[in-house]
């Protein structure tokens, strides 16, 4: 009974057992024949009468060496064990993973398998709605980038572009539409959200703000926001006479004595802009429709005989003037410009004098009264009746201004555009318009006020207006233009009711909004406020800083959180950051800076000057940032150069230069420059007894270097110039012993305040006398002044 193995192994060796064994075990496994279990077992099979009975049984020992040899060679399957990833990643590209049923592969995100299971291939998230990006899309390995363009930002969402600032003026100074959408016409300051439009700023008010030209959903005249220029005639005892009304907005501007430049209102935007505008309104904002269309724009030359260009007022009395009577119909004078400029004809004849001319190129820009708009006249209609009546215009300024007979008006006074010679004769040693007589000289009216023609002073700007340049004829009415604020307001800001910072509202002036939450404003009188960007908030509303928006990752100190790039950045050299989670850096105080990026407090703000010519009587020499410790890289030189027949001598109460950086860190005194020069004193180490001594030199070349290693206190050295007569008795005392041995006397030379009285004495015997000799006891101990009378007396009485 006892069950013999079905399997027997041969007396085979080498090879041929290596064979048999590979053939029996593909056979079996096609049968169900033997299979390894285990490393010393094997299941085998036998026929028991009808019954094919299977067991498990030690392995024999040729086929327990067979395994070893199966398994370390390559090629010999073993049985039929399955591929794993511990053996070249079971074939996988990317991830694997053991299954009951074998291996499984599988790809990160960003790349999808393959047919063949095994490989990964990327995938091109641009081709499917650009990414989800708002401008660009890149696609890289594994994944995808978004960018924006020019003058946008990428938001912390990785997809969304937003606009950045732009400068934009404090406040809109007349409109070209209303609703939400306002044309600033020229300014220096910031605003927020806005659109350029060649050389205009677009401001988009926010949709909680009211927009200041419209009213219950109509469009405000622009007469209402801004006083018009306006061209008029009249009839004087039959002589018509025409004038230009400047009510606002005039500028003066006198290029020589013989030619000036006079504007009148505010310019009106470009025709391209304004197209570009209507172009894209609708994603800027509802407009109105009565919205002014281009302006319509005429150049004119005009000539008058026997006149120089001088803008001076005109005090002829008038008498009967009829009413004055607008020059133009169907339009309005939006912006004038006159440039007057005299030159001299010589008429025919060698003894014919010449004879002045003064040529006048006037601008015109009107605007098409739209509210005249009917069925039978639409847009087209008015702008060509507008066209027709400025001619008529021109025609007529012709004459009047070819008779003289024009002026134009500013601040309740008219001003002749050109005078006759003999009139000029008259006015001879008078000062030009826009300037009054001081002490002999003609002096523009400055800043605040303006010049009155009838009085013929410089006059204070009423309350409600401006004026911030010199030598002009009116003053710039305020934004608010509700007669509140300062008389002799020299710029805007002093017209009063400005909203102050961390509010806005839409031309800048009271009743005012807090900047909302996310967005902050430093300045007053502003008509936005900035975004944080980034998706940063605030904590609260009417915020005044960027310092005020809270970064989203808690940064470390030395580092500020960069909105652009979503990552924490260290702060740069010459800024200091000390707390956790900051979204910018502290610019180090005064003339400091740091010595590397990433600075954490601003005692790393070090001072880096040094060095210079020294030729006093007395003075110091201190290393960078002293009593701090000196910067990186430092190199200093000084030059002592003392007065005739006079030495040096120099204190060092006390060093402080590490010696761990292997003299990184020298201070060096000698004659000159030259390495080969006389040295009086050379240290790289830390002394903190005090010592003095006297210059080999007559001259002192004093040097301080430091490299980037570690850093110290340093020094301060004070020093003395004496007469060279007292050379011995200087000496005598500096090389005595008992000078440095008592501690008390190591604190002398080490206070500065005595210091300074010792060497106030060297410096300057005859100051010795300025001291008491209580004082003297009070100041130095009984031992120091001991020891320094002995010396002197021995040095003025040596034979005594």
């Amino acid at each position: 009974g006892r069950v013999t193995p079905s399997l027997t192994c041969p007396g085979h060796q080498g090879g041929s057992l290596r064979r048999w064994a590979l053939s029996q075990a593909l056979k079996d496994e096609q049968e169900g024949g033997v299979q390894a279990l285990g490393p010393a077992h094997c299941h085998g099979r036998r026929w028991e009468g009808k019954r094919l009975v299977h067991r498990n049984h030690p392995c024999p020992a040729e086929v327990r060496d067979l395994r070893r040899h199966t398994e370390d060679e390559p090629g010999i399957v073993s049985g039929s064990r399955p591929p794993t990833c511990a053996v070249n990643n079971g074939g996988c590209d990317r991830t694997c993973k053991d299954t009951a049923t074998g291996v499984r592969c599988s790809c990160p995100v960003g790349f999808t398998l393959q047919p063949d299971g095994k490989t990964c291939k990327d995938i091109n998230e641009c081709l499917v709605n650009n990414g989800g990006c708002d401008h660009f899309c890149r696609n890289t390995v594994g994944s995808f980038e978004c960018g924006c363009r020019k003058g946008y930002k990428l938001l912390t969402d990785e997809r969304t572009c937003q606009g950045e600032p732009l400068p934009c003026p404090r406040w809109p100074l007349g409109p070209v539409s209303c609703g939400l959408v306002v044309l600033c016409l020229w300014g220096t300051s910031s605003c927020g959200q806005h659109v350029a439009l060649s050389g205009y700023w677009a401001v988009l008010l926010p949709p909680s703000l009211p927009s200041p030209f419209t009213e219950t959903g109509k469009c405000l005249s622009r007469a209402k926001t801004s006083p018009r220029a306006q061209l008029s005639c009249s009839k004087v005892g039959g002589v018509e006479s025409c004038f230009l009304s400047c009510p606002a907005h005039t500028l003066f501007m006198p290029d020589s004595e013989n030619s000036y430049v006079l504007s009148c209102g505010v310019p009106g935007p470009q025709g391209k802009a304004l197209q570009k505008r209507n172009g894209t309104s609708s994603g800027l904002g509802p407009s109105c429709s009565d919205a002014p269309a281009t302006p319509i724009k005429q150049k004119a030359r005009f000539k008058i005989r026997d006149a120089k260009c001088h803008l001076w007022p005109h005090s002829q009395a008038r008498a009967k003037e009829t009413a004055r009577q607008p020059l133009l119909d169907h339009c309005h004078v939006t912006f004038v410009t006159l440039k007057c400029d005299s030159s001299k004809k010589r008429r025919r004849g060698r003894k014919s004098p010449s004879k002045e001319v003064s040529h006048i190129t006037a601008e015109f820009e009107i605007e098409t009264k739209m509210e005249e708009a009917s069925d039978t006249c639409e847009a087209d209609c008015l702008r060509k009746r507008a066209e027709q009546s400025l001619q008529a215009a021109i025609k007529t300024l012709r004459k009047s201004i070819g008779r003289q007979q024009f002026y134009v008006q500013v601040s309740g006074t008219e001003y002749e555009v050109a005078q006759r010679p003999a009139k000029a004769l008259e006015g001879q040693g008078a000062c030009g318009a826009g300037q009054v007589l001081q002490d002999s000289k003609c002096v523009a009216c400055g800043p605040g006020t303006h010049f009155g023609g009838e009085l013929g002073q410089c006059v204070p700007c009423m309350p409600g207006t401006y004026q911030d340049a010199e030598g002009q004829l009116s003053c710039t009415p305020c934004p608010s233009s509700d007669g509140v604020g300062l008389a002799g307001a020299r710029n805007v800001s002093e017209c009063g009711g400005q909203c102050s910072p961390g509010f806005f509202s839409a031309d800048g002036f009271k009743p005012c909004q807090a900047c909302l939450v996310g967005t902050y404003q430093p300045e007053p009188g502003r008509t936005s406020c900035f975004p944080c960007g980034g998706g940063l908030l605030t904590k609260h509303e009417g915020t005044t800083s960027f310092q005020d928006c809270e970064a989203k990752v808690h940064c470390s100190p030395g580092h500020h959180y960069n909105t652009t790039t979503h990552r924490c950045i260290r702060c740069p050299v010459g800024t200091y950051q000390p707390e956790f989670g900051q979204n910018h850096c502290i610019t180090c105080p005064g003339n400091t800076s740091t010595d590397f990026d990433g600075s954490t407090n601003v005692t790393h703000c070090k001072n880096q000057h040094c060095g210079g010519e020294l030729g006093d009587y007395t003075g110091y020499i201190e290393s960078p940032n002293y009593p701090g410790d000196y910067p990186a890289n430092a190199e200093c030189v000084w030059h002592i150069a003392p007065p005739p027949k006079r030495r040096i001598l120099i204190v060092v109460p006390e060093i402080f230069l590490p010696i761990e950086d292997e003299c990184g860190d020298v201070l060096v005194m000698r004659k000159s420059a030259s390495p080969t020069s006389i040295t009086t004193y050379e240290t790289c180490q830390t002394y903190e007894r005090p010592i003095a001594f006297t210059s080999r030199s007559r001259k002192l070349w004093i040097q301080f270097k430091s490299n980037e290693g570690n850093s110290g206190k340093g020094f301060q050295v004070p020093y003395v110039t004496y007469d060279e007569d007292y050379q011995q008795l200087i000496e005598d005392i500096v090389r005595d012993g008992r000078l440095y041995a008592s501690e008390n006397h190591q604190e002398i030379l080490k206070d500065k305040k005595l210091i300074k009285a010792l060497f106030d004495v060297l410096a300057h015997p005859q100051n010795y006398f300025k001291y008491t000799a209580q004082e003297s006891k009070e100041m130095f101990p009984r031992s120091f002044i001991k020891l320094l009378r002995s010396k002197v007396s021995r040095f003025l009485r040596p034979y005594k």
